[in-house]
């Protein structure tokens, strides 16, 4: 079971702005807020945004060893529509906007967002099966 994440950030206060909004958007709460860090809980677990002094200063890379990116499940094909478009408001771009909402397959709703730091966000919602 999954107790909580940890995610290492270059600028905690951009990443409030883009991730941390975010994660309230979709339904998580503040846990814990100090000076180099933040910690946003949902249910039984929590994800953590921090800017400590160990961090090094080099910029995210999705494509190196390490997390990809971090998927939600939305309720709906219109909720992802709706935050994705609130997202490009909050310092978010569209990946693959030209195959969006089925770049990860005809049976795969979702919408791939990244930040000005490089970390991809899918918003993933379940399509109804059709008898």
């Amino acid at each position: 079971m999954l107790h909580h994440i940890e995610l290492w950030v270059r600028d905690i206060e951009y990443s409030k702005g883009t991730l941390g909004w975010l994660l309230e958007r979709i339904g998580y709460t503040v846990k814990d807020d100090w000076s180099y860090g933040i910690s946003y809980e949902y249910a039984t677990h929590y994800i953590v945004l921090e800017q400590g002094t160990d961090v090094l200063d080099a910029p995210f890379d999705r494509l190196r060893p390490g997390i990809n990116h971090l998927a939600f499940q939305l309720p709906n094909p219109e909720i992802v529509e709706e935050i994705t478009a609130e997202a490009l408001d909050n310092g978010f771009t569209l990946m693959f906007a030209d195959k969006h909402p089925f770049a990860g397959g005809p049976q795969h709703y979702a919408a791939y967002i990244e930040d000005a730091t490089g970390f991809e966000i899918e918003l993933v919602a379940q399509l109804m099966e059709v008898a």
